[in-house]
């Protein structure tokens, strides 16, 4: 197969998740099967592609789900110019998603900030449809501000539901009197004194300013750095290893990535630039 040839996807639904972030859910023209954590490359037809890991759950394969935040020319256009009904490509997937093997019988500790919630949601998905194969999972969640959330029926459904453990934060809501939880950004909720950091793994996906200090804080809280499992999302352009824009080291986040234990990365500079 051609690898750089999309498969057509219809646009069915456009969902406003906040401000800056939307929602498309796609009915590809055949099944895109794919592993959480994996990212495809939405081509926008006369206007470019770009890559984005699906917010969908793995085991649904007749749709997709992709959340945007809109800060460039494809997902300006999407944002604009988009309509449901519209046919848009879909190539991938591709790279190295979640080793959930290894995840089970463990404590799965994740921390996610802003639009990383997307790739989150995904993970969160698998991991619910097997739930018992997991001592607990546990997420802290962090974003600019209560309206910035994203998924708000089903944060609050997993907020009122005993299958995962969930603590939300927000940086500020000074605007928001409304607002009753935490304040402060997302590693002032990581401390956790029942986790199980000797025998568990953590999962970590956000902006890269929020990725940087999330790991620094797992590593202060006693994970080693092969514990540690970023999403990384760095300038991939081809997605194949061939145009080299997603390097860092000796690796391609296209093809070694996009998930990547931190003891891989750690010794370059560029990992969170």
């Amino acid at each position: 197969m051609n690898p750089y040839q999309p498969v057509p996807a219809e646009l069915v639904e456009i969902i406003e998740e906040s401000p800056t972030i939307t929602t498309y859910r796609l009915s590809p023209e055949k099944p895109i099967p794919f592993a959480t954590g994996q990212f495809v490359e939405l081509c926008v037809p006369g206007v470019g592609e770009a890559p984005f890991t699906p917010s969908s759950s793995p085991l649904v394969k007749e749709e997709m789900e992709i959340s945007i935040m809109h800060v460039g020319e494809v997902t300006n256009h999407l944002k604009e110019k988009t309509q449901v009904g519209d046919v848009l490509g879909v190539r991938g997937p591709y790279g190295e998603g979640y080793p959930l093997e290894e995840f089970k019988g463990k404590d799965v500790y994740i921390a996610g900030g802003g639009v990383g919630l997307a790739p989150l949601r995904s993970l969160i998905y698998a991991l619910l449809a097997d739930i018992d194969s997991y001592k607990n999972v546990r997420v802290k969640f962090g974003a600019r501000n209560p309206e910035a959330i994203i998924y708000k029926d089903e944060v609050e459904k997993w907020l009122k539901g005993d299958e995962l453990e969930l603590q939300l934060t927000v940086d500020s809501a000074e605007d928001y009197p409304d607002w009753d939880g935490e304040e402060g950004v997302v590693t002032t909720i990581m401390e956790d004194p029942d986790a199980d950091i000797e025998s568990g793994v953590s999962v970590v996906c956000g902006p890269p300013i929020m990725m940087k200090f999330a790991t620094l804080k797992l590593l202060d809280m006693g994970y080693d750095p092969d514990q540690i499992y970023l999403s990384m999302e760095k300038n991939m352009s081809c997605g194949v290893g061939k145009c080299g824009h997603c390097g860092i080291g000796p690796y391609y986040v296209c093809k070694h990535g996009p998930v990547m234990t931190y003891d891989k990365l750690e010794d370059y500079d560029e990992v969170f630039d």
